[in-house]
């Protein structure tokens, strides 16, 4: 169906009353952090000259909330115990998270220039031995989920209290293992479990509805004893209202639909499944830069 997504909505029900959880300085503060790390994501991924934007970029917001907001964790102890397992189903995505781990302090921003580069921590699919705390190693789709449900479960037979967040592509759940492992976390009501779901109709081949019909999506995971929250995977408020709302419920895995926009902040990226991987033609990565520093400064300038 070309270039642009078929439009949808932003949370399933919009009569849901949105109660803010921060202050407008903590939310300022959260948005220049996103978008600092799709600053990284573009320079990162034009020095390899090849990688994925689309993905990375529309998920910022999350991974800004998640390392500088929700997670239990801590960068000068990676392995710590009792940290919030987070796993990367979806690897190609990586340069989001590699951008969120160097900002948060596991490894030196600078690192992120040898992404895809040979010997390089830093691999175009995240390998677990190679950063403390990356929990998985991640290539073929689908795998991730399965890998959180093991750990949510052993965390319950063990009684601890971290818990397991997991991202996962809506283009992946075109695999059979999505839906083996969403039986099992239901039929073992892991309410210790978070999956978040980057529902951005995208993937290599064009839009998710015309690869392989995904909807109604939302009903399959019921279907299979999930909670459903649904959210605006680009709006920091929701995102953190849709986290706060997944921590108060019991008896049942959560799902988080997240409903974002690929490519988000680079005008001519934006809902363009192209840019799910292509190398940047010459100024284009210049062009993404001068839109994201320009957004950049319109944050800085609302927070004074």
């Amino acid at each position: 169906m070309g270039a642009q997504s078929r439009s949808r909505p932003l949370t399933p029900d919009p009569n849901i009353l949105r109660m803010p959880h921060l202050h407008d300085d903590e939310v300022k503060r959260l948005e220049l952090i996103a978008n600092k790390l799709r600053q990284h994501v573009i320079t990162s991924v034009a020095q390899a000259k090849s990688g994925h934007q689309g993905g990375p970029l529309g998920m910022a917001d999350i991974f800004s909330v998640l390392y500088f907001h929700e997670l239990r964790h801590d960068p000068k102890n990676p392995m710590w115990e009792e940290r919030d397992r987070l796993i990367l189903s979806n690897g190609h995505i990586c340069p989001i998270r590699y951008a969120a781990m160097a900002e948060a302090g596991y490894f030196p921003v600078e690192e992120l220039m040898t992404l895809r580069k040979l010997g390089s921590r830093l691999q175009g699919h995240p390998e677990r031995a190679k950063l403390p705390a990356l929990e998985s190693t991640s290539g073929p789709l689908g795998e991730g989920l399965a890998q959180a449900v093991g750990m949510a479960y052993a965390s319950k037979m063990d009684g601890k209290k971290w818990r397991t967040y997991c991202i996962t592509g809506d283009g992946e759940h075109d695999e059979g293992i999505m839906w083996e492992a969403i039986h099992f976390a239901g039929k073992n009501k892991l309410d210790n479990l978070i999956n978040i779901v980057d529902r951005n109709y995208i993937q290599i081949d064009g839009n998710t509805e015309d690869v392989m019909p995904l909807d109604p999506f939302e009903e399959k995971y019921k279907a299979f004893g999930w909670h459903v929250i649904g959210c605006s995977g680009n709006d920091i408020q929701d995102v953190v209202r849709a986290l706060e709302e997944a921590k108060t419920l019991a008896t049942k895995p959560i799902v988080i639909v997240a409903h974002t926009t690929p490519g988000k902040g680079v005008s001519y990226m934006e809902n363009n499944y192209l840019w799910h991987s292509q190398p940047f033609k010459a100024g284009e990565a210049e062009k993404a830069l001068e839109e994201l520093k320009a957004e950049e400064a319109r944050i800085t300038a609302e927070t004074h």
